[in-house]
C-alpha cells in the first residue's frame, strides 16, 4: 500500500512540531554538558568520571535512560545550575528497573541548590512508590551555602531526603545503594549512612561531617582528608563504609554485582505494534493550539494495535475512555477529543468537560480501580463547562465526583499533556497535585489556569467594555498592560517554563513517547512483583 501524500495542513503541523522538538533538543544538549569542557577535564584529571559517564557505564548497555527533571532550574541562577547539579532518572541495571541519583561535580562541585533537593525527593518518591532499587552516586561539596535558607529548613528541605532514606530502609524494604565517588560532606553524609550498602573509591572519595578546614577551625586538629574520612579509614577503621573500590569503573562494577544478587525481576512484556507508524505524530497537532485534531490518530501511534475498546463511544464523546494495551501492558486510557461534536443531538465543544462527561470519567476510573488497570490520562483540556445550563445540571457535583474518583483510585496514574491543561480540568484529569505516578508533557503543552486571551478578558474585560460603550479608543497605557499580560501568559504557558519548575517529570519528543511510557509501565509492574518477595539482600 503506497503511503499517502501529506496535506499542506499536515506539513505545516509537522514542521511546527519539528521546530519545537529541535528547540527542546538544543536546550537538553546544552544542559547535559553540565559545567562545561573545562570542568569535565578537571574531573578527568582527578581520576574521576563525570556523572553522566558513570551512569552510562552503570546501566545495561543500549538500555533507555529516562531522565527526570533535566530542565529543572534551567532558566534560573543566570544559567549556572544546569539540571540543578544532579542527574536523576530511571534505567535498567542487570535487567531490573532502578532509580539513579548522580551528583554532577562539574556544576559548582556538585553542591546542592534548592532544586537539587526537589529533584532528589521526586525520584526517591518514584523508588518508594514502585519499590524499585535506588542508587546514589555521591560526589558533592554539600549545601550551596549562599542559598542555604531555601535548602536547609522546611518540610521539604534537605532533611526530607534523609527521612525518605529511613522510610525506604526500615518500612518499605526498598534497596538503597550508595557509592561515594568524591566528596560527601556534612549532613549529606547521612544519605549513604542511611543506605543499605556503601561503596567508597580509594584515594578519590571522602565522607565526613566536616572537612579538614572545618575540623581545624572547630577543634584545632590538623588532619588530611584521607586520614579524616577516606575510603581506607571508613572501610578498615570506622566501619561506616562496606566496600572499597580501586577506581570509578571498579565501583560501578561492584554496584552491578549487587544487583545480580537481588531476586529475579519480572520479564518486560512485549505487545503488538501500534496500528499506525510513530513518524506521523508530528503532523497531527496544528500549529495553532486552538484548532481541532483527531485524538485517535495520536492513540493509534502510541498504543498497541490490538485490544483497543472504547467505552460508551456515543455518550459524552468529548472524552474518549477506552481499555487498551501499551507494549503488552493492559491499561485504561482517558483522552480529550477536540473540535465540534454532538451528543444526543446537542452540540459539544471538545476539550471541555460537561456534566455527562465528568460522570462518565468518574465511572470509568472506578471500573479501572476495580479491575486493577493503570490509568493513562492524555490531556488536552480547556476546563469545565460554565453557564446557566451547566450549573443547573450540577456541573460542580459531577466535577467533584470526577476529582474524588481520580484522587482515591489506588491504581497507578500517568499523565501525558499534549496541548491545553487549563483550570480545574487539569486537576481532574490526573494533574500533578493529585499525585500521579508520572507526569510527562509534549513541547506543545500549555499548563495554566487559563489561556492568555481568557485572562485578558477576565482582568480587563469590564474596562474594555466601558471604553467600547463610550466609543473611546483603548489608551496606550491600558494597551501596554494588556500586551504585558499576554506576553506573561505566553511565557508561563511554555512547556519549558513548566518543566523548569518541576511541573512535569520530562518534556518528551513525541517519537520517544511510546518507548518511555512502556518503560514506566514496566517499572510499575515491578512494584507488584516485589509485593510477593521477601526482603532482598544486598550485602
Amino acid at each position: 500500500m503506497k503511503p499517502t501524500q501529506p496535506s499542506p495542513a499536515e506539513e505545516r503541523a509537522a514542521e511546527h512540531m519539528r521546530q519545537l522538538v529541535e528547540r527542546l533538543h538544543t536546550l537538553e544538549d546544552r544542559l547535559r554538558k553540565g559545567g562545561g569542557p573545562a570542568k569535565v577535564e578537571k574531573q578527568h584529571r582527578e581520576g574521576k568520571l563525570t556523572a553522566r559517564e558513570r551512569i552510562a557505564k552503570l546501566i545495561d548497555p543500549g538500555s533507555l535512560f529516562v531522565e527526570i527533571g533535566l530542565l529543572v532550574a534551567h532558566d534560573k541562577y543566570d544559567g549556572q545550575a544546569p539540571a540543578a547539579g544532579v542527574v536523576t532518572g530511571l534505567a535498567r541495571i542487570e535487567g531490573r528497573p532502578a532509580v539513579i541519583v548522580a551528583n554532577d561535580a562539574t556544576v559548582k562541585a556538585g553542591s546542592w541548590w534548592p532544586e537539587t533537593v526537589t529533584k532528589v525527593l521526586r525520584v526517591q518518591e518514584i523508588a518508594m512508590r514502585n519499590r524499585v532499587p535506588i542508587v546514589y552516586l555521591v560526589d558533592s561539596a554539600g549545601v550551596n551555602l549562599p542559598l542555604q535558607d531555601s535548602i536547609f529548613p522546611g518540610q521539604y528541605g534537605g532533611g526530607r531526603v534523609f527521612y525518605y532514606n529511613s522510610l525506604m530502609r526500615r518500612r518499605l524494604r526498598v534497596p538503597q545503594i550508595a557509592a561515594v565517588m568524591g566528596p560527601c560532606i556534612a549532613g549529606g553524609a547521612y544519605l549513604p549512612a542511611l543506605s543499605d550498602v556503601i561503596f567508597m573509591v580509594d584515594k578519590t572519595s571522602f565522607m565526613g561531617l566536616g572537612g579538614p578546614n572545618l575540623v581545624k577551625g572547630a577543634t584545632g586538629q590538623k588532619v588530611d582528608a584521607e586520614t579524616l574520612g577516606g575510603a581506607m579509614m571508613h572501610t578498615s577503621v570506622s566501619g561506616v563504609a562496606h566496600y572499597k573500590a580501586k577506581d570509578d569503573a571498579h565501583c560501578l562494577e561492584l554496584i552491578r554485582e549487587s544487583f545480580r544478587r537481588l531476586k529475579t525481576a519480572p520479564p518486560a512484556l512485549k505487545g503488538s505494534p501500534p496500528a499506525k507508524r510513530a513518524d506521523g505524530l508530528y503532523a497531527i497537532l496544528p500549529p495553532d493550539h486552538r484548532l481541532p485534531y483527531p485524538i485517535q490518530e495520536v492513540l493509534d501511534r502510541l498504543l498497541d494495535g490490538a485490544d483497543f475498546l472504547e467505552f460508551q463511544p456515543e455518550h459524552a464523546p468529548e472524552v474518549l475512555c477506552a481499555t487498551a494495551r501499551l507494549n503488552g501492558h493492559p491499561i485504561a486510557v482517558i483522552a480529550n477529543r477536540r473540535g465540534f461534536l454532538k451528543s444526543d443531538g446537542r452540540p459539544r465543544l471538545g476539550g471541555i468537560i460537561y456534566t455527562e462527561s465528568a460522570r462518565k470519567i468518574a465511572y470509568f476510573v472506578e471500573t479501572a480501580e476495580r479491575t486493577g488497570l493503570p490509568v493513562l490520562y492524555v490531556q488536552d483540556v480547556a476546563g469545565f463547562m460554565v453557564g446557566v445550563e451547566a450549573e443547573s445540571e450540577g456541573i460542580i457535583r459531577a466535577g467533584a465526583e470526577m476529582v474524588e474518583s481520580m484522587s482515591c483510585a489506588t491504581v497507578p496514574k500517568i499523565l501525558l499533556v499534549l496541548n491545553h491543561a487549563s483550570g480545574a480540568g487539569y486537576y481532574a484529569m490526573g494533574g500533578q497535585g493529585f499525585d500521579p505516578h508520572f507526569t510527562f508533557s509534549w513541547p506543545t503543552a500549555r499548563i495554566a489556569v487559563m489561556e492568555g486571551d481568557s485572562a485578558i478578558q477576565a482582568v480587563f474585560g469590564p474596562e474594555l467594555e466601558k471604553l467600547k460603550a463610550a466609543g473611546q479608543p483603548v489608551p496606550d497605557e491600558l494597551q501596554e498592560r494588556i500586551d504585558r499580560t499576554r506576553a506573561d501568559y505566553e511565557r508561563w504557558l511554555d512547556a519549558h517554563y513548566a518543566a523548569a519548575r518541576g511541573h512535569c517529570d520530562a518534556v518528551l519528543d513525541p517519537l520517544e513517547t511510546r518507548r518511555i511510557l512502556a518503560f514506566v509501565l514496566d517499572l510499575i509492574v515491578y512494584s507488584k512483583h516485589r509485593e510477593n518477595l521477601a526482603l532482598e539482600t544486598l550485602g
